[in-house]
């Protein structure tokens, strides 16, 4: 059993949580609860990021100090992680002066190492995104990521020397630092022109960390975040930096793959700490085939959706909907197809039919194992341990599929004592695991599944076989068909 540092982006609180942060949440929350089943200590990060010019421009307009601002919205991400039954081990947020003060120390001690010098910078900037954009890399004055125009901006900041980590960044990225393989290749294609210098200082934003070295400068909001990862763990001396860093996996949307593998290594090996192990690019949602956007009014809110149909329902859509790295597309009707399909009419009507039946008989005495490799659990920890949590879960459904069949083909409720035994032991035993593996993507059902049967709710080292233990007695149904 070892270590799993797992961790979300720290979402920007310009704007309330969406299905976007929630996948990306829910994603980080799947691994880090199998992690602990298999018996890993785990330390699951997510928080908020809350400097730089939007959020000034966003508080102004609102008639608030910056701060006033991001502590009214802060709490709508911690109720929206608790309605969707995330298991964080911790929250930051940028504005903790712990956080604060160790971002200062890191620019210390790069500035000391000599790794950030006095410059002035004249690029095109986004202004929403709060980031220059390169010549190559903006689209017709447009920005790469969002699309929005740019503006020419010139003033004199400070630089951290990007460009002497190049060939570090790069094989780095070789040796497998990115998934999925095609992020990997974009990002080394996109290496193989010049890497310049990173501007990480404002003179011009007010709202944000002072930068020790001149301060008349703010620091740079995404140098600022990217910081999150060592300082939620107390770098430099904390306990848990010692214990947990290098992160095992940073969970990131695909616009943001950049900054977390090319910059954050760099600034990583410029202060002499390992870089992270795994960075996963997950895709994005469309809604009914259309882009997410304020202004066509079909963001998604993830707990208003919980509300209406169980965290468990939502989690387990996100899940199942797509592979974690391709883009998929929203909508409730398959969300309420998925809920009568495989929710309802697979998983809920197995567990109510065999419970129904072990509730009225005897405690099955047998032990003779008919459903062998129903699911392939070491398929399946490979799965989760890719982080691929999609065909994860689709092993798990041919199983529940499997006992299904198992249980219709061998008819209990019409075969002999003997024969109704072995049957039962069988399909409890089988609804055992299930709670088990089940329980990451849908925590609330893999427990009432393991209360029905009577049983404690079990770990990774239980998905075998053996004397079932347990005192059914049939629960209300998991689902309930729309």
């Amino acid at each position: 059993m070892g270590k799993f540092y797992i961790t979300t982006p720290i979402y920007y609180v310009n704007d309330r949580p969406h299905i976007g942060t929630a996948y990306t949440t829910v994603a980080a929350d799947i691994l880090a609860r199998w992690h602990r089943l298999a018996g890993d200590e785990v330390f699951f990060l997510t928080g908020t990021d809350e400097h730089g010019a939007k959020i000034y421009k966003a508080a102004i307009e609102k008639g608030k100090t910056p701060k006033e601002f991001v502590d009214g919205v802060v709490p709508e991400f911690i109720s929206a992680w608790k309605t969707m039954d995330i298991s964080y081990d911790k929250f930051i947020r940028t504005t903790d002066t712990y956080h604060e003060d160790s971002v200062k120390k890191f620019v210390m001690k790069l500035w000391e190492k000599g790794d950030i010098y006095k410059g002035t910078y004249t690029g095109l900037y986004c202004v929403p995104d709060e980031t220059f954009v390169s010549e190559s890399d903006a689209k017709d004055g447009k920005c790469p990521s969002c699309g929005r125009q740019l503006e020419t901006v010139s003033e004199e900041a400070y630089f951290f020397k990007l460009s002497k980590y190049k060939d570090r960044v790069i094989e780095l990225i070789k040796n497998g630092l990115v998934l999925p393989d095609s992020k990997k290749n974009e990002l080394l294609n996109r290496l193989s022109g010049d890497l310049k210098d990173l501007d990480i200082t404002r003179k011009s934003v007010k709202w944000g960390i002072e930068f020790p070295p001149d301060p008349s400068h703010t620091i740079y909001v995404w140098f600022d975040a990217l910081l999150n990862y060592v300082t939620a763990l107390g770098w430099p001396d904390g306990e848990d930096f010692k214990k947990f860093w290098p992160a095992d996996v940073h969970i990131v949307g695909k616009d943001i793959v950049w900054f977390h593998s090319v910059i954050w290594p760099a600034m990583l090996m410029a202060a002499d700490i390992p870089p992270p192990k795994t960075v996963i690019s997950h895709g994005w949602w469309t809604i009914e085939g259309r882009k997410m956007s304020k202004s066509l009014g079909n963001v998604i809110d993830p707990v208003k959706l919980s509300e209406k149909y169980s965290a468990d329902a939502v989690r387990y859509f996100m899940a199942r909907e797509k592979q974690i790295w391709d883009d998929g597309d929203f909508s409730e009707k398959s969300l309420e197809s998925r809920i009568n399909g495989e929710l309802m009419a697979d998983l809920s009507n197995l567990v109510a039919r065999v419970l129904t039946i072990a509730e009225k008989s005897n405690v099955p005495e047998s032990s003779e194992v008919e459903l062998e490799g129903f699911i392939d659990f070491e398929e399946f920890s490979s799965f989760m341990g890719g982080a691929d949590i999609f065909n994860a879960l689709e092993t798990i459904l041919a199983g529940i599929r499997r006992v299904n069949k198992y249980f219709n083909d061998k008819k209990p409720w019409a075969s002999s004592e003997e024969e109704k035994s072995k049957t039962l032991y069988n399909a409890l035993e089988a609804l055992r695991m299930i709670s088990i593996v089940i329980t990451p993507f849908m925590p609330s059902v893999g427990g009432k599944i393991a209360n029905q049967l009577g049983l404690k709710q079990g770990k990774a080292s239980d998905l075998k076989f053996s004397q079932f233990k347990g005192q059914p007695k049939r629960g209300p149904n998991l689902f309930e068909k729309l």
